[in-house]
């Protein structure tokens, strides 16, 4: 067991951990294929990867890896910018995944989730890569709404999700990487793991602002900037709880100004802040 000199049992120097890019991926139910399949799988999962990569210069001999049967965590090189990984690398193998899976039937696609955070890691570990941005990166990726947002878009290759400081420090600051309104956040919970951290959520080439995760729980539920409910016919709103401050809450009738109502509405109640305004009927 290693002692507080950092030493393990043969007596090496633990080596300082390096700030890395870490980029973590599984692929879609993988359990569920056949033994052949799975091979098959394994096979063009790193074929696809390399591809991608060689089309955008970026050499894959060069990433430190931990295979896993149905996706890797991938430490990348230093020198790697991180806006050329999200903007171009995973466009390029989300174009080259759903060209595959176009001639597939659904289970033999490979589509997959991608997590991309960045932190402090431990190269020389025993069985892995010691580190809690490890961690935090294959929870990510392991979260149900990502899983619930590839579901929700069966042509999609990759969903991506991305730590809140990836957002901030790349997607936000290089727009013509990457589209940042195509992002959502959501809130990535493991509770029996202790887990709870904020994310953002994006489906390449699909626009996951739109998608309504009705199976999500609590504060998985809504992002914070989801967008509003959307219209009824004739260009009406639903109903909707009077606002704290005061006013008056609107039935299905469309409001042009400030003291609209609409032809035939009428009022129902004294005015006033507890006011219920109702389309009229013909009498």
């Amino acid at each position: 067991m290693p002692g507080l000199g950092g030493r393990g049992e043969e007596g090496d120097d633990m080596q300082h951990p390096e700030r890395r890019l870490l980029v973590c991926v599984d692929m879609e139910r993988y359990s569920r294929r056949g033994n052949i399949q799975q091979y098959e799988a394994q096979q063009d999962f790193h074929r696809l990867l390399r591809e991608a990569a060689d089309e955008v210069g970026m050499d894959r001999v060069g990433w430190t890896t931990q295979q896993a049967g149905d996706g890797e965590l991938a430490v990348l090189p230093r020198e790697l910018p991180e806006a050329r990984v999200i903007g171009r690398f995973l466009p390029e193998l989300n174009r080259r995944l759903r060209q595959y899976n176009a001639s597939r039937l659904s289970v033999a696609r490979i589509r997959l989730r991608v997590a991309v955070h960045q932190g402090m890691v431990h190269l020389d570990g025993a069985n892995g890569f010691p580190g809690q941005a490890v961690v935090l990166v294959s929870r990510l990726c392991d979260a149900a709404p990502v899983r619930r947002a590839l579901a929700a878009f069966p042509d999609a290759g990759v969903a991506l999700v991305v730590s809140a400081d990836i957002y901030r420090d790349v997607v936000t600051e290089y727009p013509e990487e990457i589209r940042p309104e195509r992002f959502r956040r959501i809130e990535v919970v493991h509770a029996d793991k202790g887990f709870r951290e904020p994310a953002w959520l994006c489906v390449l080439d699909e626009d996951v602002t739109l998608w309504r995760d009705e199976s999500s729980p609590g504060a998985e539920a809504t992002p914070p900037d989801a967008p509003p409910e959307p219209l009824a016919p004739g260009g009406t709103r639903r109903a909707t709880e009077p606002p704290a401050g005061g006013g008056i809450r609107t039935g299905d009738i469309r409001v042009d100004g400030q003291n609209a109502v609409g032809p035939g509405a009428i009022a129902i109640g004294s005015i006033g802040r507890d006011a219920i305004l109702r389309p009229g009927v013909d009498r």
